[in-house]
């Protein structure tokens, strides 16, 4: 391992593009990943509209979220089998055409049931952020430095599109018509995907039925899990808290704004990340790191009493997500069979996942039963309980220069 602090990687972006096929399936995927930040919030505004009932959109919104949990495990399964191309089209073909039946099931008041049913059809979305990591992990699997920077940039790619896809949802609601977000994004979604899985040269070959031990059993990733499962508490919590603190401040139409500086400061900080490699950063310390910014909104909120003090907090607390996520991605990435890699990136998103639904319940009960203010105890808590996982099981981390094995000293 290097005993320089820093290991400077100029020109590491330019040179990953430069790989055959690389810019083309990454546009492919950014495009289809763009709607993953519009369908939530166009769902609600097109259900909310017409039935005049946001309990109902939450609930149809939270069983597709539920039914995503369930299913992407399963569709990264057949997509290690059977390749990316032969599953994620199909299945992506099925995610459209539940949108769809949403679209026409609220358009044409039909019963409320019908809505939940439709909803839940999304849930064959592919994990296509995973579908990419998988490529770079193909790709690059003799280069660890780059596979590192690689991974930066696609945090860096989930923080954008969720950044974006909510303005663009609402811009399109609001501008046009309440179905206008759920089409376009339907419309990105298929476009994006059949333009990634086009590129056959860069997709992993497929690996058929695997021998190897189903992730959740191969040591290291339950831990791992875990710590995904606090960590999207804290994205859950903060984005229902600051909702709410905007809210009692009378400025909840800029909370969309605010938020969208917390996914600013992890894009930023995930780009500089893969850009300048910090030599032994470990899980333990990102997750440390992460739970002493997370506090940083509770002083804000508590202290200024400011939604612009807030902001600022936000901005900085954000940084601390992306290095985190990559670090972990990456010991998902070394741990997990080869064999089973998407359906191990699948898992980690399904823990991510139920810790968003997790935190929002939490931060919405503190939020309401409490205070706005108070309620930021839940994602710094939420932080502070991932980083007492990672210590105590000794997951470790991956130094970003492939030096070391992930496992802990």
């Amino acid at each position: 391992m290097s005993t320089s602090p820093v290991i400077s990687t100029a020109g590491g972006y330019r040179r990953l593009f430069a790989l055959p096929g690389a810019r083309a399936f990454t546009a492919g995927n950014l495009l289809a990943r763009l709607p993953m930040g519009m369908f939530s919030v166009s769902a609600v505004v097109m259900i909310a509209g017409s039935r005049g009932s946001y309990a109902l959109a939450g609930a149809v919104t939270a069983t597709g979220l539920a039914a995503t949990a369930l299913v992407g495990p399963w569709v990264a399964r057949l997509v290690d089998r059977h390749g990316q191309a032969r599953v994620a089209v199909p299945a992506t073909l099925a995610s459209v055409l539940g949108s769809l039946a949403l679209l026409l099931c609220v358009r044409y008041d039909a019963p409320d049931w019908t809505l939940f049913a439709a909803y839940t059809g999304t849930a064959a979305t592919p994990n296509i952020g995973g579908l990419s990591r998988a490529r770079w992990a193909h790709l690059l699997r003799d280069e660890p430095g780059a596979l590192h920077t690689a991974n930066s940039f696609e945090q860096a790619a989930d923080e954008l599109c969720f950044m974006l896809g909510p303005v663009l949802a609402s811009f399109l609601t609001g501008t046009f018509f309440p179905e206008a977000g759920t089409l376009t994004g339907a419309f990105l979604l298929l476009t994006g995907m059949l333009l990634f899985t086009a590129q056959r040269a860069t997709e992993p070959p497929p690996r058929g039925r695997s021998q190897a031990r189903s992730p959740l059993r191969t040591p290291g990733i339950p831990p791992l899990l875990a710590c995904f499962v606090a960590t999207g508490a804290v994205f859950g919590s903060m984005e229902v808290v600051t909702i709410a603190y905007a809210d009692a401040q009378g400025h909840r139409t800029a909370a969309g704004a605010v938020l969208a500086l917390q996914a600013a400061g992890s894009c930023a900080a995930g780009l500089g990340y893969g850009a300048l490699k910090p030599a032994g950063v470990r899980l333990v310390h990102c997750l440390a790191g992460m739970a002493a910014l997370m506090t940083l909104p509770w002083t804000a909120a508590g202290l200024a009493g400011s939604l612009w003090a807030l902001a600022g907090a936000l901005l900085v607390a954000g940084m601390a997500t992306a290095p985190t996520m990559v670090t972990a991605m990456t010991l998902v990435q070394r741990r997990t069979p080869a064999d089973r890699l998407n359906e191990g990136m699948s898992l980690m998103v399904t823990g991510l996942l139920t810790g968003v639904a997790c935190g929002s319940a939490a931060g919405g009960w503190a939020a309401e039963h409490l205070s706005a203010t108070v309620a930021y105890a839940v994602p710094a808590g939420a932080a502070a309980l991932a980083l007492g996982v990672a210590a105590l099981t000794r997951v470790g981390g991956v130094p970003p220069d492939g030096a070391a094995d992930g496992a802990a000293p």
